[in-house]
Parts: C-alpha cells; sequence; structure tokens
C-alpha cells in the first residue's frame, strides 16, 4: 500500500506546480479556484508527503525500476491519479464533494 500511495502523491503534485508556475489556477482542497501559488504551495506539499511516504517503504529510487511487487504498485498508484487528474483538469465543472 505504501508503494501506491508513494506514486499517487507523488505524480499528484507534478500539474500543481507546473500549473501553478505557469499563473493558472487549479482546483484544490482548498478551494475550486485556488490560486497559482497555492496551487504551488499545496503541490510542493504534496510531493514532501509522497517523498515521506517513499521514505518510509525502505526502498530505494532504482527499486521503482525493478518491476517487482513494489514497482508495480508504485506504477499503478502513479497510473490511477493520472488518470483522476486528467479526468478532473479536463471537466469543468469538476469539484470535491465538499464544495456546493
Amino acid at each position: 500500500m505504501l508503494p501506491f500511495l508513494a506514486g499517487a502523491f507523488l505524480t499528484m503534485s507534478v500539474p500543481y506546480i507546473v500549473l501553478g508556475m505557469q499563473g493558472k489556477a487549479l482546483i484544490t482542497p482548498l478551494a475550486k479556484n485556488s490560486s497559482a501559488l497555492t496551487s504551488v504551495v499545496y503541490g510542493y506539499v504534496t510531493l514532501l508527503i509522497g517523498a515521506w511516504i517513499f521514505s518510509q517503504s525502505g526502498r530505494s529510487l532504482t527499486s521503482v525500476l525493478s518491476f517487482d511487487n513494489y514497482s508495480l504498485s508504485f506504477i499503478l498508484g502513479s497510473f490511477v491519479i493520472a488518470l483522476v487528474a486528467a479526468w478532473m483538469f479536463s471537466n469543468p465543472n469538476a469539484k470535491f464533494p465538499w464544495f456546493k
């Protein structure tokens, strides 16, 4: 479960950091249209959480490319969150459940 979560968090940090650096507003758990600054901060918090989860698994970065159960779980977590992000960012009416 740790590699799946690490892959998901690390992958999810990328669009927030990149698009935030481009000055674009994104949906975050904090607001439907967060400012670019909020998006970058949220992206880095997500990156740090993913890195911490990855470090707790006791594996090295090279083990992600070994195609054992650990790496497949990491890649699956990354793939699933990438699909969710693609769906969410391409849907102009997307919102978290707590936004009314």
